[in-house]
């Protein structure tokens, strides 16, 4: 395949990512594997049914079941929510761009993008900080739960949330697309991100980046410390239950949010607390796939596999479908 030039210190760029228009950007995605692409496109699309599935499942079934009207249950489903938004932001993109490569994407569309790739990523951090907090106030504060966690709370907390990021997305959507673009617009990426973006930026970006590194701090590490606080405070309450099956049931409550925890933070810390780090864009690639394709398919599997109420009334809400009755 012939090669356009190179933006300086970059491998060479496939032609037809010049192919496209002069303003239009085109995603490189998995380039470096062109004879995997369908084989790449079939095992994404399997994945993106299952989180659409599996999340849209989460998403429904305290609505349909009255005994997952509990807070925990409220902020699970928003996560879900919070997850099909990411997956159908990003899943679509991606296979089109395995697919049909070569294909532009105008500068609006790839900005929309990242603004919604932005805002959900900060989105889920403060939802995860929310669950962690209303599993501390059930275990460390139990006979004020129902006072502390009312669903007035919950209901502002989560709007919260969903917002928080909106304004945080948008400024730093809008200034980095004032930046000049030049050379070729191939995107080594599968998706509009910050980091590939910042590639191909023609200008001094080091005042953006500062501002980018202060911003993922305070979302993504205060609160990750936050959580951490609040599961230092769990354990050290539940080392002080006097049994053994009470002490198990409160870990296994929070068990299933611990682990999405490790894998959101684990994945997305890697990606945004270094835009523009030393590491290539390929294995950048790997690692954004953790935490846009296989933690929104894997979060719905967790929360059901490891919860008795969830699997019920899972149990119960198909019965009802097929006509029978399940005690």
């Amino acid at each position: 395949m012939p090669e356009a030039r190179a933006p300086p210190g970059g491998p060479a760029v496939p032609a037809w990512a010049n192919q496209s228009g002069a303003r239009d950007f085109v995603l490189l995605g998995f380039a470096h594997v062109p004879a995997l692409r369908p084989l790449l496109a079939a095992l994404f699309l399997a994945l993106f049914l299952l989180a659409l599935l599996g999340n849209a499942l989460i998403a429904l079934l305290p609505g349909l079941d009255p005994a997952l009207r509990a807070p925990m249950y409220f902020f699970l489903r928003q996560l879900a929510l919070v997850e099909l938004c990411f997956s159908l932001d990003v899943a679509p993109r991606l296979l089109l761009t395995l697919l049909r490569p070569g294909r532009g994407v105008s500068p609006a569309a790839c900005a929309l993008q990242l603004l919604l790739v932005l805002s959900c990523v900060t989105s889920e951090c403060f939802l995860l900080t929310a669950m962690a907090w209303d599993r501390f106030v059930a275990i460390c504060r139990p006979l004020r739960y129902g006072a502390i966690v009312s669903a007035r709370r919950c209901r502002l907390l989560a709007a919260a949330c969903w917002l928080a990021g909106v304004p945080v997305a948008l400024v730093f959507t809008i200034w980095l697309f004032s930046f000049p673009f030049c050379g070729p617009r191939g995107i080594r990426h599968f998706f509009c991100d910050i980091a590939p973006l910042l590639s191909l930026v023609c200008a001094d970006t080091r005042v953006f980046e500062a501002h980018v590194l202060v911003a993922t701090v305070l979302i993504m590490f205060v609160p990750f410390c936050l959580i951490a606080t609040s599961y230092a405070r769990i354990l050290a309450a539940v080392l002080r239950m006097p049994s053994a099956s009470g002490r198990l049931k409160a870990l296994s409550t929070c068990a299933s949010h611990l682990i999405v925890v490790i894998l959101f933070y684990g994945t997305t810390g890697v990606i945004h607390l270094r835009p523009k780090a030393s590491y290539s864009p390929e294995s950048k690639q790997v690692v954004s796939l953790s935490y846009t394709l296989v933690t929104p398919m894997l979060n719905p599997l967790i929360y059901s596999l490891r919860n008795k109420e969830v699997k019920a009334a899972l149990g119960r809400v198909c019965g009802q479908r097929r006509g029978t009755h399940i005690p």
